[in-house]
């Protein structure tokens, strides 16, 4: 990415941070059945969108290191499974907050839910097994972004082929007008944010991979001269 570019997105993603609040509890009116605390809505669909966003990049990064072993790969892989964990949190955070006040009960053992747990305990499985698993932690860690790419579709369908208490994905069609602006800007803002984190992460991961390559390479001279 050019760096022009990236300042852009980061003035956008600033903006949006703006503006985006202020739609969100100024204008979007106060759902009549649960109230004030449907506007978490506005928040949480963001957040397991940018969950399901670095799954998915981890997954195909997952893939390419498998079958190519690209060194971009597996950075790629590092930066996205770590941004899939830090709003993984925030999904399993901001979820049981709406659910206590929509359904009485913080968690439910919902299809829609328990796929998303799932999801979220695949990749701390990555992030272990990256850190413990000795020479093979690139492949493992890659096959498991893998599977835990391929849960992303039966995430999204889980609310259309089962009878779920989670709201249905029409529920963002179904909008009140006057909400749409609000989550459409939410959602926008909550991507591009993506994308620079995803960004930076992954520049900072190739930094620290130079910097393991010359501390490799000087241990290697010195040895020699030893």
């Amino acid at each position: 990415m050019k760096r022009s570019v990236f300042y852009v997105l980061c003035l956008l993603a600033a903006a949006g941070y703006i503006i985006a609040p202020y739609l969100i509890f100024f204008e979007a009116p106060i759902e009549p059945k649960q109230g004030f605390i449907q506007k978490i809505f506005f928040f949480h669909v963001p957040c397991a969108w940018s969950m399901l966003m670095g799954a998915i990049a981890s997954g195909i990064a997952g893939g390419v290191y498998i079958f190519k072993e690209k060194k971009w790969s597996d950075e790629l892989g590092i930066a996205a499974n770590e941004l899939t964990l830090v709003y993984g949190i925030l999904v399993l955070l901001t979820g049981p907050l709406w659910a206590k006040a929509a359904w009485g009960h913080y968690w439910v053992w919902d299809v829609r839910l328990t796929t998303v747990l799932i999801l979220f305990l695949t990749f701390v499985a990555v992030a272990v097994a990256r850190r413990f698993s000795g020479p093979s932690a690139k492949k493992i860690s890659a096959g498991l972004s893998l599977f835990g790419a391929v849960n992303v579709p039966l995430i999204y369908i889980s609310v259309k082929i089962w009878n779920t208490i989670h709201p249905k994905t029409t529920v963002v069609s179904s909008l009140h007008p006057d909400m749409k602006p609000a989550f459409f800007i939410s959602l926008a803002t909550f991507t591009v944010l993506f994308v620079v984190l995803l960004w930076l992460r992954l520049k900072l991961e190739r930094s620290r991979s130079r910097v393991d390559a010359l501390f490799t390479q000087v241990n290697e001279q010195a040895y020699t001269r030893g």
